[in-house]
């Protein structure tokens, strides 16, 4: 089958100054290197990792927001490109996102119930007697009462502004929906009530959703797969339960661990400490990216770049040790 999203080789890289000045020195910064992800339609993928691994960026090149350095990138078969073309424009209410801060991503100066006609004007302005009728029904499927559709993004509470980004993205009816931290910027009592609301939305308009999130309840929650990054690169992927009930790369160990939560395994609770920083996206390490923060590392590890190959056929890890059993030690 087809997948409905698919990345080949995907790459993003930025050209920048290493100083300040007339003469610095240029150098490359590499945002996303080389990813491959297949997404089917009605699946839902997270994204996991540290902040500046490339979800972000990754979420913008497949929207198209931005152009990749090398890769591809299809949609229903169609390439995906950065491009104002009328292409580009077909395929843009197929495509929507959630972003991250609610409060910044909606007009101060337009009701909520403009906001969320807007898209419906944009893409489809033949059909403007239908658009008061589709916003409210969507408005309502996510639990805005009719008391609030003339008020301003600044007289709601958060969980309410983010349910107007909901259902502005949702009111075209798209196929593909990227959520990029949707529910950090949120009160914990509302994030569980935002999570639960789209696993409702997802099987009722079998939504197929690229969500990007820093909580491993949360993608295991509502995620079908989940690809693991690390500065840029995916060291780990697979089904949600596979991989998070064995974690295989070091990396992945280590986010387990520092989870307080009976959804994970006794054996992942032991601590790990990660020690420094994660390495300079412009200077990164030989061999595998993650041997200088690794306790596990060998010599190889510091020399040789390891291939994301097959635990199982749909469990993918990018390790030199994936095939011996490992763990960090204990403390």
């Amino acid at each position: 089958m087809m997948p409905l999203l698919e990345i080949q080789n995907l790459k993003r890289h930025y050209s920048i100054n290493s100083s300040a000045g007339l003469f610095g020195r240029r150098q490359t910064l590499y945002a996303v290197d080389g990813i491959n992800l297949r997404l089917q339609t009605g699946r839902t993928l997270g994204l996991v990792g540290e902040s500046g691994c490339g979800k972000s960026t990754t979420a913008k090149l497949v929207l198209g927001h931005i152009p990749a350095t090398a890769g591809n990138i299809l949609f229903n078969g169609q390439p995906v490109l950065a491009t104002r073309t009328r292409a580009w424009r077909a395929m843009r209410p197929e495509m929507q996102m959630v972003y991250q801060n609610p409060a910044s991503a909606l007009d101060r100066r337009l009701t909520i119930l403009d906001q969320v006609i807007e898209p419906l004007s944009i893409h489809h302005s033949k059909d403007q007697k239908n658009h008061h009728e589709q916003a409210r029904d969507m408005m309502q499927a996510v639990g805005l009462q009719a008391h609030l559709y003339h008020r301003f993004p600044h007289e709601l509470s958060g969980g309410q502004q983010q349910r107007v980004v909901l259902a502005r993205a949702l009111v075209l009816r798209p196929k593909l929906l990227v959520c990029d931290e949707p529910i950090s910027a949120l009160d914990v009592s509302i994030q569980a009530q935002v999570i639960n609301l789209l696993s409702d939305l997802k099987a009722e308009m079998k939504l197929t959703m690229l969500f990007i999130s820093h909580d491993l309840k949360v993608i295991r929650h509502i995620c079908d797969e989940v690809a693991v990054l690390y500065l840029g690169k995916i060291v780990e992927s697979g089904p949600v339960d596979a991989v998070f009930n064995q974690p295989s790369h070091p990396y992945t160990q280590a986010l387990m661990s520092a989870v307080g939560s009976t959804a994970f395994s006794d054996k992942h609770r032991a601590r790990v400490i990660l020690q420094g920083e994660p390495p300079n996206p412009v200077d990164v390490p030989s061999g595998c990216s993650f041997h200088p923060r690794c306790a596990l590392a060998s010599a190889q590890c510091r020399t040789e770049t390891p291939v994301l190959a097959g635990l199982t056929q749909t469990h993918l890890v990018a390790c030199h040790l994936r095939d011996t059993p490992h763990s960090f030690p204990t403390p």
